[in-house]
């Protein structure tokens, strides 16, 4: 079974999506699953994830409306908020839901010292208790407080989002490489191989430019701790949906047919029990 472990749904509220800047105006629009689901049969993925991208619980009961209506909606990673007093009623309500399967804040806008303050790590102590996984939103300059965090909680489930958002054009830096590869170190952390397209300057890129962040990602975290994601619709500034299948894919192909299946669905299933 193919799965796409990171995807979006919203409608579009021009105050609410402010963080779609003018180069990405191409998404300032909705989406919902009914766009989603003939794309996702052209590609033949059989289902995804839906992940968050407001920091509310509108958002979160959102989401798990829309899975409730659409099957290959097989999850749900939703926002709750940790420094709240009511957390853990919070969570507990939630988890009632089959399909909420996690939790994500978008800790790339927040300071880096931000998920070290005593009030959030008391919010992932309470969450580690309802067997739920942590999605992991942070840019390259916050990497050396997530190793910390997770290493904070080793019998946590984590993801980090988009290889911690590295400069494509760029290549590979050093700082971010040493990073990864003690985040990678911590085997509570998994890592999805998906919005790297929109880290291209000017969305100009061609498969080759990924390969080496996927290869070196291949070698940290192993096969067993990498999904794919489209990121859809955020993907849709830079390419297709069919862009972000064939350059995993392809880059997968020059493996063998077990690591193709494990990150192109197994390991997905696996890590969120979809």
């Amino acid at each position: 079974m193919r799965i796409d472990s990171h995807q979006h749904f919203w409608k579009f509220g021009k105050e609410k999506d402010a963080w779609i800047p003018d180069e990405m105006s191409v998404i300032r629009k909705d989406f919902f699953p009914e766009n989603l689901k003939p794309i996702l049969e052209r590609n033949k993925v059989d289902g995804c994830v839906a992940v968050q991208a407001a920091p509310t619980e509108n958002e979160t009961k959102f989401l798990l409306n829309l899975a409730k209506e659409y099957e290959f909606i097989k999850g749900v990673v939703g926002w709750v908020d940790f420094t709240g007093d009511n957390l853990e009623e919070r969570l507990a309500h939630f988890s009632k839901d089959p399909k909420f399967k996690g939790v994500r804040h978008l800790l790339q806008a927040k300071p880096a010292s931000y998920m070290l303050q005593p009030k959030f790590l008391k919010g992932m102590e309470v969450f580690g208790n309802f067997n739920l996984t942590y999605d992991l939103l942070v840019l390259e300059n916050q990497l050396a407080n997530t190793i910390e965090l997770v290493s904070n909680f080793p019998n946590q489930k984590f993801v980090l989002n988009h290889l911690a958002k590295p400069n494509v054009s760029k290549g590979i830096s050093k700082n971010w490489k040493e990073l990864i590869t003690k985040l990678a170190d911590k085997k509570n952390v998994s890592c999805k191989l998906s919005g790297l397209l929109t880290e291209t300057e000017s969305f100009n890129w061609k498969p080759e430019d990924f390969y080496p962040f996927f290869d070196f990602a291949l070698e940290v975290f192993g096969p067993d701790r990498l999904m794919f994601g489209s990121d859809w619709p955020v993907s849709l500034a830079a390419g297709q949906y069919s862009d972000t299948v064939n350059i995993t894919e392809d880059f997968l192909k020059t493996r063998n047919e077990i690591v193709l299946e494990k990150i192109m669905g197994l390991n997905a299933i696996n890590f969120y029990q979809l």
